[in-house]
This record gives structure tokens, sequence and C-alpha cells, in this order.
């Protein structure tokens, strides 16, 4: 009897360490399934992501180098004086500095995703209604809206490169800068043809716009639950020992060197998105051709976009190439000082290799900080600072031709203005990061 008790109990503990021996293996297995299960969701989140930059950055700029390219028409139609227009294409940089403040804080409550979606659907609104809304109030107000959109997808754009791709930020904001600057000449080329061929009328020329940005809210609405804690698919950013402590960005001298240089390289970039057609075409260069050389203008960024910040990132130092771009900006506004329509060409090529500084200061901002939260930080405060910088130049722009009858001042200005821009920028380009300087 006992025995047999005894056998009953062997074949007990046989039959349980044979039973968990295969719960085991069945969860070894489940576990073993789903780390792949996992990256498949990676990548294609990755992918996604990828769009989702893409197709966001070419709608950067269509708002702003659509006007440029109709804002004679748009001045006609509402009525506007040439100090009022050149408040209207100091709107920009006033939007990005008071909404591009809000955007990290936005981004930690709802994701960045989330932010991005609700910023292209906030362009594709804005971009619809303001030419049909009627008076230059509700143009601006139409146009801020629209502008509130792409200023906190500017200020999230390098916190979503480093979070997704911390390994590849110089090839990623190239891909990046590459899109806006293709967006920014598409929109300043095909303005005035789209205008004529939808019959002259310059409100459906600017309203097609709308098409575009509604098309980059889609990749974005998979991701809009992404809160920032998912795992990152290129692999973790290595976050400095010091990461909990607290970083007050005004203490860095490199960050309110990469903020001025923000603030006047967008200076820059606004005049000769708001202006430079109306240069040429006080030159006597047809609108058309205007709208085209505005279009080569930023078409240089396509390219550019892409090497300069693959460059900007195997060079310690990125002075060089800021004094470089500064140097071509020099040459740009002599040449429309001194003969507008006869060397047009050569002055727009010239101008948008100057405009190039955009990228650089984008790729200069995920150098200059080693962690995540530092990143964000800095694009907050370079960007949000910067655009403020920016506010008067447009304006003065305009005040300055309105005054004066001609483009003499405004050009001495621009060219004035990029003498400093090349200082800042060099100081900007020092190997160093804001939390070296910055965490107490």
């Amino acid at each position: 009897m006992m025995g047999l008790m005894a056998s009953e109990e062997t074949r007990t503990v046989e039959t349980r360490t044979a039973m968990s021996s295969t719960e085991r293996g069945t969860a070894g297995a489940a576990r073993e399934a789903a780390p792949g299960a996992t990256h498949r969701t990676r990548a294609w989140a990755a992918r996604l992501v990828v769009l989702g930059i893409v197709l966001s950055a070419l709608n950067l700029r269509p708002a702003i180098t659509s006007l440029g390219a109709l804002l004679e028409e748009v001045r006609d139609g509402l009525g506007m004086s040439g100090s009022v227009a050149g408040l209207l294409t100091s709107v920009p940089p006033l939007c990005f500095a008071v909404f591009g403040v809000t955007a990290p804080r936005l981004a930690r409550r709802f994701g960045p995703a989330a932010v991005v979606c609700a910023g292209m659907a906030a362009i594709a609104t804005g971009l619809l209604v303001r030419p049909y809304v009627g008076g230059t109030a509700g143009f601006l107000a139409a146009s801020a809206l629209a502008l509130m959109g792409i200023a906190v997808s500017n200020v999230l754009m390098p916190v979503i490169v480093k979070r997704w791709f911390p390994d590849r930020v110089g090839s990623m904001t190239g891909l990046y800068s590459m899109a806006l600057a293709l967006g920014t000449s598409l929109a300043a080329a095909v303005t005035v043809p789209l205008t004529d061929a939808m019959g002259g009328g310059w409100q459906p020329g600017l309203a097609v716009w709308a098409a575009l940005a509604a098309a980059a809210v889609l990749p974005w609405l998979p991701l809009v639950r992404d809160r920032g804690t998912a795992a990152r698919p290129e692999g973790p950013v290595r976050e400095p020992a010091d990461r909990h402590a607290p970083l007050r960005i005004t203490r860095s001298r490199t960050a309110w060197a990469l903020a001025v240089f923000f603030g006047l390289q967008a200076t820059a970039a606004y005049i000769t998105m708001g202006w430079m057609p109306q240069i040429f075409r006080d030159a006597g260069v047809p609108a058309g051709t205007a709208g085209v050389l505005l279009a080569v203008t930023m078409v240089m960024g396509v390219p550019l976009a892409f090497v300069i910040p693959r460059v900007a990132t195997r060079l310690p130092h990125q002075g060089p190439i800021v004094l470089v771009l500064g140097a071509c900006g020099l040459a740009g506004y002599a040449g429309l000082y001194l003969a507008p329509a006869g060397g047009s060409w050569a002055w727009a090529l010239l101008l948008g290799v100057s405009n190039c500084a955009f990228p650089l200061a984008l790729t200069m901002v995920g150098m200059r900080a080693r962690s995540g939260p530092g990143v964000v930080q800095l694009s907050a405060f370079a960007q949000s600072t910067g655009y403020l910088i920016s506010i008067p130049g447009p304006l003065l722009v305009g005040v300055l031709y309105q005054q004066s009858g001609g483009w003499g001042l405004p050009i001495a200005l621009m060219a004035g203005l990029m003498v400093p821009q090349m200082v800042v920028g060099f100081l900007a380009g020092r190997d160093r990061t804001v939390e070296e300087e910055a965490t107490r």
C-alpha cells in the first residue's frame, strides 16, 4: 500500500513537472515571439513618422511663399498700403514666436504627434478660409491660424527627429529640410500659374494649398496616442548623468548665440519670401518670372538642405559653413542693389544658398544639446526667441520701401543684418552643449 501511494505521488510530481516545463516553454516561445512583433510595430511606426515628417515639412512654408507671389494682387484686392503689407509679412515670425513657445507644454500633455497632427489641421483650415473671409483683419486672423499650426510643428520637428532617429539626426534633418525647401519653392513657382489656370482670381490661387495640408494630417492620425513614452525605433537616446538637474537655458551663451542666429536668418528668409518678387517686379521683371525667381531661391534648399546637415554633423565646428553662407548672401544683396533685373538669376541662386542657414540652424539645435529634454528646451527657446528677433525686419523693409519709394535702403538693411548673423552663427557653431553651460 505504501509503495502504491509512493508510486502515485511520483507520477503526480512527474506530471506537474512536465506541465511546468510545457508552460515554461510556451511562455518562452511567447517571449521570443513578442520582440519580433514589437520590432515590426516599431518599423511600421518609424516609416509612418518619416512620411509624416516629409508631408508636414512640405506644408511649413506655402502659406508664406504663395502669398509672396501674389502680394501685389492681395494688396490691391484688400486695399493695403505698403506699411500694412510689411505688417503682413511680419505676421509669420510673430506667430512663430508667440505660438512656438507653447509647443513643449502641448507636447508633454498630448504628445508630439498629436500636436503636429492638430497643427496640420490648423494650416489646412486657415489656408482654406483666409482668401474668402473678407477684409484685412479677417485675412490676418485666418493667416494667424495657419501660422499657429506651422509654429508648433516648427518647434517639434527637431524633437521628433531626435526622439525617433537619435543616430541619424543629420540625415533626417536633411530630409526634413529638403522637403521644407521643396514645398517652399513649389508654392512660389506654381501659385501664379495655378491662379491663371483657375480664372485669374487670387483667392483660389491661395486656397488651393489647403489640400496639401489636409493630406499631411493623415500619417499622424495612427500616432496621436503616442505620448512620448514608447520605445524608440532607432535605439535609445543616451541621457546625460545630470538629466534630472534643472536646465536654465537662458544661462547658456550657446543657446543665446543660436537664438540670435536663428532670428537673423529668419529675418533674411522672410524678407526674401515676402519682398523679393516685388523687388524683381519693380525692376521690370514679369510677375510670373518673379515668382519663378523666388522658386529658384527656395529650390536651392532642396539639395543643400540635405547636404549641409550631413556635413555639419561631421564637423566639430560649424562656423565655417556659416561664413560661406553669409558671403553668398552679401553677394546676392549687392547684385540686387546694382543690377536687379540684369543678373536676376544669379542673385536668386546666391540668396538661395544663403537661405540654407535655416537647415544648418536646425541641425545645430540637435547638436548643441545632449538629451531629449535639452533639445525640446533649446528648440523652443531658439525658435521662439529667434522669431521674436525677426519680427521687425520685414515690417521695417515695408516702411523703408514706402517712405523712400525705392529698394536702396531696404537692401542696405538686409546686407547690414547679414554681418551680425555671421558672427553669432560662428559662435553657435562651437563644439559645446547647453547642458554644460545651463545645468546648475
